[in-house]
Parts: C-alpha cells; sequence; structure tokens
C-alpha cells in the first residue's frame, strides 16, 4: 500500500480531540446547538440576476466597504484579539521572490505544529461524508464571524442575530484557525446538511456571491478537491486578504473561441499561457449565475471522473482560474523528486497561484523563481493529458471549441515544460497520512 506520511493543517480549535464525546451545550454547529442557541449575526446578500458593479449598488445597502473591512476583517481582528488562533499569522516574514513571475513566500512555521496522524485517501476525489471524522459541525461557535446567505432582496442586509431555521440550514464564514494569511477564513455552505467536499452549482455560486460582496481584488477565495490537498472532507472554501497580485492573475491568457455552448451567457474560456501549472481561466457573465454555472459544470466533471483539481475565485469573482492537478498521485507513486517533498510544501491552491508557504527558515531564505516553477511543474498535468482532460469538460458541458488556425506555438517558448504524467489516475489503495 501506498502511503504518504505529512502533518496535516488545523482549521479549527477543536480538530485535535474530535474523537472525545464532548456532547451538546458547548455551542457547536452541529444540530444539538445551532438551532437552539445560535447568537450569529446574519449577512443577507443581495440576489439580484445582474452582475453588481460595486459592492453596494444600492444607498440602503451597508458602505462599500463594510463586507469586507467592517465586518469580516473586523471580526477576523476581534478572534485574533481573543486569542484563537493557533499562531499570529500577522507576524510571519513575507517577500517576493526576484524573478519575472512575482511568486510570493511566507515563512509560516507555525502550520507545522504536530498532531494525532490520521488517514485519508487520495486516491477517491469524491468520498462520503463521515461524521466520525473531524467536521465543521463540531467547531465552536465563537470560531465563527457570521453567516452567509441569499437575502432573497434587491440590497443586502445585515442583522446582528437572527434565529437558525433547522429547516433551511445555515451557510457560515469561520476563521481558519491555522491561517495562511491576514483575514484568513472558510466559508461553510449549509453546514448544517453535513455536505461532503464536492463542488455544485449552488454552493459554488455562493462563493462567487462572497467575492462580489467583498468587492475588492485582493480577497480572494480558493477551493481544494480531496486528492488536491483538502484536509476535511465537509464542504467548504478558503479566503483571505493578500495585497499584492498573485502571479497566476498576471500570467497571460489566450481564449479559447467557442462555436456553441455558451449561447448568451458572456462567459469566455481561456488558456493559461507561459506558467508552470496548466490550467483554464474563466470570466466575464451577464450574471454570476452565468459564470457559476459554466465553471461548476467543469468542475463537476473532473470530480465524477476522478481528476483532483483546485479553483482560484479572484477580481471580486468576475474571473476563475481552474487548475486539474497531479501532485498527490505522483508524490504517493515516488514520482516527485526528494529535494522538493523534503520542504514538506503540499501545493494546494494557495501555492499553485503563486503564494508559496514554507514551513523551514531554511527554504524561505533559499527560495528562488526556479525552485517555485520546479515545484509547481510537478503539480500540472501535461500537455497531452490537460488537452484531454479540456476536450472531455468541453463535451460533457456541452461546449464546442471553434477551428481556428493557431497563431500563437511559440507563446511559452524559453518557459520550463512541467514533467509529463501518467494519464493514469489513482492507483487502488493510495493513502495519505494527515
Amino acid at each position: 500500500m501506498l502511503t504518504i506520511k505529512r502533518v496535516p493543517t488545523v482549521l479549527s480549535n477543536y480538530q485535535e480531540d474530535a474523537s472525545e464525546s464532548r456532547g451538546c451545550g458547548r455551542n457547536c454547529l452541529g444540530k444539538c446547538c445551532l438551532p437552539a442557541v445560535s447568537k450569529l449575526p446574519l449577512y443577507a446578500f443581495k440576489s439580484d440576476s445582474k452582475r453588481p458593479i460595486s459592492p453596494s449598488g444600492a444607498t440602503d445597502d451597508p458602505p462599500a466597504d463594510f463586507f469586507l473591512n467592517s465586518l469580516l476583517l473586523g471580526q477576523w481582528e476581534d478572534r485574533l484579539n481573543r486569542g484563537l488562533f493557533r499562531y499570529d499569522v500577522t507576524a510571519c516574514e513575507t517577500k517576493v521572490i526576484p524573478g519575472e513571475q512575482g511568486f510570493i513566500a511566507q515563512l509560516n512555521e507555525g502550520r507545522h505544529l504536530k498532531k494525532r496522524p490520521t488517514e485519508f485517501r487520495v486516491d477517491r476525489v469524491l468520498q462520503p461524508f463521515d461524521p466520525a471524522k473531524f467536521n465543521f459541525t463540531k467547531v465552536g461557535q465563537e470560531e465563527v464571524l457570521f453567516r452567509f446567505e441569499d437575502g432573497g432582496g434587491h440590497t443586502s442586509l445585515f442583522f446582528d442575530s437572527a434565529s437558525v431555521d433547522e429547516a433551511n440550514p445555515p451557510s457560515v464564514v469561520a476563521i481558519n484557525v491555522s491561517p495562511i494569511e491576514y483575514g484568513h477564513v472558510l466559508l461553510i455552505p449549509r453546514v448544517l446538511d453535513c455536505l461532503p467536499q464536492r463542488i455544485d452549482a449552488e454552493s459554488f455560486l455562493l462563493a462567487l456571491h462572497m467575492a462580489a460582496e467583498a468587492g475588492n481584488p485582493c480577497f480572494r477565495l480558493g477551493y481544494n478537491s480531496l486528492g488536491a490537498f483538502a484536509t476535511i472532507n465537509h464542504l467548504h472554501f478558503q479566503a483571505y486578504y493578500l495585497s499584492v497580485p498573485f502571479p497566476v492573475e498576471k500570467a497571460p491568457t489566450r481564449e479559447i473561441p467557442i462555436a456553441k455552448g455558451l449561447a448568451d451567457s458572456g462567459v469566455k474560456i481561456s488558456l493559461l499561457m507561459n506558467y508552470p501549472v496548466r490550467g483554464l481561466v474563466y470570466e466575464g457573465g451577464n450574471t454570476l449565475k452565468d459564470l457559476a454555472d459554466v465553471v461548476a459544470n467543469s468542475c463537476i466533471w473532473l470530480q465524477e471522473n476522478n481528476i483532483p483539481f483546485n479553483v482560484l475565485i479572484s477580481d471580486s469573482g468576475r474571473r476563475i482560474f481552474l487548475f486539474p492537478q497531479c501532485y498527490a498521485e505522483k508524490q504517493a507513486l515516488g514520482e516527485v523528486p526528494q529535494e522538493l517533498l523534503d520542504t514538506q510544501v503540499n501545493p494546494a491552491v494557495w501555492e499553485i497561484s503563486g503564494h508559496m508557504v514554507l514551513k523551514r527558515r531554511k527554504d524561505y531564505e533559499e527560495a528562488t523563481e526556479d525552485y517555485a516553477w520546479r515545484l509547481l511543474a510537478e503539480v500540472s498535468l501535461s500537455e497531452e493529458r490537460f488537452q484531454e482532460v479540456k476536450a472531455y469538460i468541453f463535451e460533457a458541458t456541452g461546449l464546442v471549441e471553434a477551428e481556428v488556425e493557431d497563431t500563437d506555438a511559440n507563446e511559452n517558448k524559453g518557459t520550463y515544460q512541467p514533467t509529463t504524467a501518467s494519464t493514469t489516475h489513482f492507483p487502488e489503495g493510495c493513502l495519505v497520512l494527515q
């Protein structure tokens, strides 16, 4: 049996003692406490069909900066002052690595803390929810900042406290107690439904609404599938604030001409160019739902065909990066160079986007663009496999690519090329020790 030994990320202060039976009455997010004793504030976002130009389009909306600065970051800092985090991420050293790409390196030794090891399969992107393992219903409500739900109206509204109707499970925004950056939070759709880590159109649209309400390009959301370094099999997105552009956001793209399938949605799909990880870029859309549906359908095909992937939601929900990946598979098969394994970096959405979270000072001080590129090149599907996956995604989602003459054959000249990966996927029995 192939295994990967690693130390997991702890997302909640209740994660390490998840095996202990603490019962009801501790103000958790489970059905035993949330509907009965909830005192959580509620942010009810606008549900207009038109894409918002700014986070507040009406005079009776909250102020333009309310969602991000006053609510999310203000509440996040409150939890920081209350000592709910495992370390102070604001004290972590960060630098931009010299080079053309502008990769960002952070020294975050706090994420290397030891904990009780558990087993987590990496050979299945879709796995059933297991209530016996840690999940977000075990989180204490003090870790929750607010509920985030569709208000059903034309303006966004905020309530200091709102009762929970068990028939309509709440979506919540909670702190990540092992943060990567300032304002690092988790968006947990319909927490009481105990959904596994699996994208659907409704939950993905919720994430886009969160990006749109924040209304700030420095606030991004990310998603990791199982097999692509998600550590908890309970549906969640991650988000944080970073004041510099991610390298992937600056990378050139080449639009894919679509002859059929997008109709009047206004969505544009492009190939990511001159970047170590091959990916698709979705942008535009007449409404948030137009964009969410196209991306979600692509993700659904990937997860149903057991292909791990990562998603970055950028530009206030206007631009989405989709990365099919194979790093965990290669890691389990012993195909990743030892020098990369020694850094103990598991390339999930933030690393793939160019924010390298390093656990050892030696790696931080010696970080180079060459290192970052070589690590991310191991993540990428080969060109042949990527084109095959893209074709399957288009076929499954009803997209027909127009036939045009290739005028950009030399666009990637001079860049590193990712190592060719096997076209087969995880062999049965691959496990990862968290």
